[in-house]
């Protein structure tokens, strides 16, 4: 079904971004991360009121591959 879409605004788009407008049969990403992170660091907002005491982050991962790209061309 056809997508009929107002005025869009892009502000950056890196290496590794998808960007779609409208209809599409598959989305294939080229790269994968994994990212570590303490409790409420991805936190936004204007008033944050954050009281992580005792923060501990696992970075422990016992399987080598987690979100396998191979196939995507």
């Amino acid at each position: 079904m056809p997508a009929i879409v107002g005025m869009v605004n892009v502000n950056l788009v890196t290496s590794s971004a998808v960007f779609n407008i409208g209809d599409v049969f598959r989305i294939s990403p080229f790269s994968t991360s994994k990212t570590f992170s303490g409790a409420g660091s991805f936190n936004t907002g204007e008033t944050l009121y954050v009281y992580n005491h005792q923060s501990n982050t696992n970075t422990y991962d016992k399987d080598f591959i987690d979100q396998p790209n191979s196939f995507n061309v």
